[in-house]
This record gives structure tokens, sequence and C-alpha cells, in this order.
């Protein structure tokens, strides 16, 4: 088991700072403003062959109010599974009340803790430390996050008291299972939903819009199957944005989507479909990640207002017919273990394998009841498929004129795809390829040299169909004409 530490103290003391620095990641987001980070947040750190465990917390003040105190409850519930506890304190600041009260409870749990002083460069350190003594939380290790000062003393004392780790097993170095990113507008219950499906309460959840402010991975398993499960902050639109941490959060949730497989979007059903949900839809479609759709909040509402939002869905969500749609409860739980099917679903049409042999068949059969449409002349010919990617299945048909292929006939082999192979839940993309003379640079000396011939017989059978003569004055008779105009087909 690795060993699990915690980051805990006042907010703005630098403990998502020195997330990023013990993980060499940016996960956690940073900025000169207190009470940013809000639900507990994991990383893997590694220090040479060390690996560990990081858990990044929202600040503990001691009165909190609304929403602050879930925060506080996030912060406590990781004290309790954290193997050791770094208590963060600001040397600058000086000792406050906070520190003390959450000084307290570490000596009251019997909690295996260090006393770290952040942001001492600039400034003596010896002389800041003392006042930090009396807490009784033993001598105050000093180091400065942001430019990595002492942090690597710091993990080393941290970790020397745990033993060598052995090997990862092969079940360790499996891969984090299905993906998925809960995605919506502001309030739309995004928490609400992860906690449910999780059945506990892992992230905030406070009735207030813009409560999430990070994407929160939290890998976990059920029925022996391992998932990871994104929350991510509510996007609004872009002239709604105003303040700067705003704009981060949306800039990771849209890095969210690009990182799982399977992205459930989470509409609001009180408030119908609105424009920002579409921008949505077209963000993840995109990205090409496979798309489930929840319908939230379809509790207590009349049987005239829940046929009017299926009305609306089959009139403004026909394009992405693919997606399985669920009306949902997340506050009590209805129908919420259903999405975990159409997930499951989404992710295996995403990551199927399919032959070349299987696919040229059904571009075959495709082409056989309904020809491509002619080009300048000539019919378009599709000559065989393969699989070019997946995640989302991107199939890579060949054949001539593919310039000339319409929209539509592209619709039709995708449908025609869809059908066949069964997807559901996934986007399909089809690419057509054409066909590339190996000789086609290559200059050929006696082409021009063959055309200069066939252009003077093609103007002598003209001189001869008009009862004209040749270029040495004589009158070309007919069987002439004839070795003339077979000598031109030769050429």
């Amino acid at each position: 088991m690795l060993p699990v530490i915690a980051l805990v103290g006042r907010p703005n003391v630098g403990k998502s700072t020195l997330f990023n620095r013990l993980t060499r990641s940016r996960d956690a987001l940073v900025a000169d403003y207190s009470g940013l980070t809000r639900d507990r947040k994991y990383g893997e750190g590694r220090l040479g062959d060390r690996n560990y465990i990081v858990i990044d917390t929202g600040g503990i003040s001691g009165d909190e109010e609304g929403i602050d105190t879930h925060m506080a409850d996030q912060s406590l519930a990781a004290i309790d599974e954290a193997d050791v506890v770094l208590f963060l304190v600001d040397a600058r600041a000086g000792l406050t009340a906070a520190d003390e009260m959450i000084a307290h409870h570490l000596r009251r749990n019997h909690k295996k803790s260090w006393l770290v002083m952040n942001k001492t460069d600039a400034i003596d350190a010896d002389s800041a430390a003392a006042e930090f003594y009396g807490m009784g939380l033993g001598d105050p290790l000093h180091i400065a996050a942001a430019h990595g000062k002492g942090v690597r003393q710091l993990v080393d004392l941290v970790l020397e008291d745990f033993p060598e780790q052995e090997e990862e097993t092969e079940q360790e170095k499996e891969e984090a299972g299905i993906k998925m990113a809960i995605v919506g507008r502001p309030n739309v219950g995004k928490s609400t939903l992860v906690n449910r499906m999780l059945g506990e309460e892992r992230v905030v959840v406070y009735d207030q819009a813009g409560t999430t402010r990070d994407s929160i991975y939290i890998p976990y398993e059920r029925f022996e199957q391992r998932y990871t499960l994104i929350d991510t902050a509510g996007v609004r639109r872009r002239g709604k944005v105003h303040e700067t941490v705003e704009k981060f959060s949306v800039i990771k949730t849209l890095q969210a989507m690009e990182d799982s497989n399977v992205v459930i979007l989470v509409l609001d059903a009180r408030e119908g479909i609105v424009e920002q949900d579409l921008h949505l839809l077209g963000f993840v479609l995109e990205s090409g990640r496979s798309l489930v759709i929840a319908v939230n909040k379809w509790d207590g509402m009349t049987a005239d207002d829940k046929a009017d939002v299926k009305s609306e869905l089959d009139r403004r969500l026909g394009f992405v017919d693919f997606a399985r749609i669920h009306f949902i409860s997340a506050m009590h739980g209805t129908n919420v273990g259903h999405l975990y099917e159409s997930v499951e679903e989404a992710y295996e049409s995403a990551t199927a394998r399919w032959t070349s042999n299987q696919l040229t068949r059904i571009l075959e059969d495709a082409v056989a009841s309904h020809q491509p449409p002619m080009a300048r002349g000539r019919r378009i010919k599709l000559r065989y498929c393969h699989l070019g990617g997946h995640n989302p299945p991107l199939l890579v048909v060949h054949g001539n004129q593919i310039d000339a292929v319409p929209g539509s006939y592209k619709r039709y082999l995708e449908n025609t795809y869809r059908k066949v192979l069964k997807l559901m839940g996934t986007p399909l993309r089809i690419e057509f390829k054409g066909s590339e003379n190996p000789f086609a640079e290559r200059k050929n000396p006696r082409k021009e040299q063959n055309s200069k011939k066939k252009q003077k017989i093609m103007r002598d059978v003209k001189v001869q169909k008009r009862g004209g003569k040749v270029d040495k004055g004589k009158k070309a008779s007919k069987p002439n004409m004839k070795k003339l105009k077979n000598k031109a087909r030769t050429i």
C-alpha cells in the first residue's frame, strides 16, 4: 500500500502549490485567492523509487459558515484517511487562532503529523519559527513551495518511517478503468450525481452555482469493474465568466473531457435545453468522446411537463441520436444505476476492434445496395475499408474521386456501419483516402514526343475530312485516312 499524505492548514497557506510540487503536475488550481480549493483532490507522486499519494484539501479557519462548513468537513475526512498529515502554516503571517485550532485537533486524534512552515523565502525563518514551537508538534520544517526550497528534504523525512515498497503487481499496473467525466452547466446537479454514484459524500454539494471549481478525479471499483469518475466545474456562457479563477475552471473542464473515455452530460429537466447545453454538446462531439445524456431533476414534474421535455429533446437533439438518454433524480437516486449500463455500452463501442475483411464486406454490401453518384462523368469507386483508430472509431475508406463523395453518401455509410456493427453511444468518423500513382512525378521522355505525333495525325485527319490536302500536297485517299485514325488510337 502506498503511503497517503494529507495537506491541511488555513486557507491560502500554499497547500495546492505544495500539492503540485509533490505530484510534479499542475492539476490543482493555484491563485492568490482565499478558499479556492473546496474538494479533496488526490494525486500520485514519486521520489526516487518511492511512490506516495497526496491529498489536497480546502482551508480550515474555524469560523466556517454556509459552504465553508462543507469544505472543512472534506478536510477533516482527509485527515482521518491519511497515514501522515503535513500541517502547513504561513511563516509570514505568523501564528493564528485557526492554526492553534487545527493543531489541537491533530493532537487530540493522535495523528502523525509534521509542522511545515511555508513561504520562508526572503525572511528569517528561524526567527519566524519561534512562535510555532508552542503548538507542541515538534520542530517546524522550513520550505518555500513556490520555489521548491526544502521540499525534497521534507518528503525524505516523511517517507523514511514507511517500509520499502515492493514492486507493483500486475493488478496495480492496470489502467484506471473507464474514465467518466460529469459535465454540464452550473447548478444542474453534477456533484450530487457524483456522490450518488459513489454512495458517499465525496465532493461538496451546496445550493450555489459554481460550488465546484476544480476537476476532481475519483478512482473506485464497482462489481469488479474499475472506474475513474471526474467531477468538473460548471461551464457558463463566455459573457458571464468574469473571474480569472472561473476561466481556469472552464479550461480544466475541457481538459477533463479530452482525458475521459465517456462524457455524461447533465441537463436540468426543469429549465429545459438552453443554448449553453448545445455548446457543451458541441465540445463533446468535437473531442470525439462517447456520450451519455442524463436529464436530472426529473422527480416532482407533472406528466405534461415531462412530455414537453421529451418532445424538446427529440426536436433539438436529433443529431446525437446515437446517445442514450436517461431521466434521473440524482438527489433520490432514481435511474442513476442505469447510467453504468450505458457507459459500459458506449465504452465497448468506442474501443471495439474489427478486421479489414469484415469492414470491407460491409462496404461492398452498402455500395451494392446504393451506388455512389457519378462525378465528372465517372462513377465513384470505393474499394476497401480498414480501421484507422478507436475512441472514437475511425474507418478509412479507399477509393477514387474521393473528393467528390457527397456528405449525404458519407452519412449513409455512417448509418450503415453503425447499424451493422451495433455501435451505440460513440460518434463514428469516416475518412476517405484516394489511391496515389507512385510514378506521377516521374517524367516520361516519350510522352511529349508521342503527343506531338498524335496532334499532327489528328490535324491530318481533320484536313482529309474537309477534303483538303495534307502537308506534302497530296490528297489523302480514304484508306490512308483509316490508317491515320488507327495510328492515332495506338499512340
